[in-house]
């Protein structure tokens, strides 16, 4: 069964569920968190499985996902993690969101209210296959510069967040 995913108004404020196909089809707006890791000046970032269906083989950050209907967000931000990459990381800190919407094509749309976390790690990661075509550290500072020079490379949600995380990263 495929799974479903929180409907919600500009504000966040929820308004139902669908499946996630379905919001897809056409723009309905939805909740999604986006987690990205840092270990000192350096990110984790994830190439997205080939066979994704959309957005495959695009750069993008540590993990991006949909909170269930019912789900704490943080806490499924945590689960998900674990799931697409093999982390465990529960110091989890919500730092902001941001609504966007990209078009692939005729039918395909992402539409998301995407609060964005963000952790500290320096240990392991096993990404699952489904999910994740490969895993590797960058430093914030090269990846800004390619974000400017090859934006074709990331996924169009990772081309709005990551400069503003990676400012929050070389704040700290």
């Amino acid at each position: 069964m495929e799974p479903n995913v929180i409907l919600v108004d500009p504000l966040d404020n929820e308004l139902g569920v669908l499946e996630k196909s379905m919001a897809h089809l056409a723009p309905h707006l939805h909740r999604a968190f986006s987690v990205f890791l840092h270990d000192g000046t350096r990110m984790l970032v994830q190439q997205r499985a080939l066979e994704k269906y959309h957005s495959g083989g695009l750069w993008a950050n540590t993990c991006c996902s949909h909170p269930r209907p019912g789900e704490d967000l943080t806490s499924s931000a945590v689960s998900r993690l674990y799931e697409e990459t093999g982390i465990r990381c529960a110091d989890l800190n919500h730092q902001f969101e941001f609504t966007y919407i990209a078009k692939f094509d005729e039918f395909l749309y992402e539409y998301e209210y995407d609060h964005v976390f963000l952790g500290k790690y320096d240990g392991s990661f096993t990404p699952n296959p489904l999910e994740v075509e490969q895993m590797c550290w960058v430093e914030c500072a090269d990846l800004l510069l390619d974000l400017r020079v090859h934006p074709h490379k990331y996924a169009p949600w990772f081309l709005i967040c990551a400069p503003k995380i990676i400012r929050i990263i070389l704040e700290q």
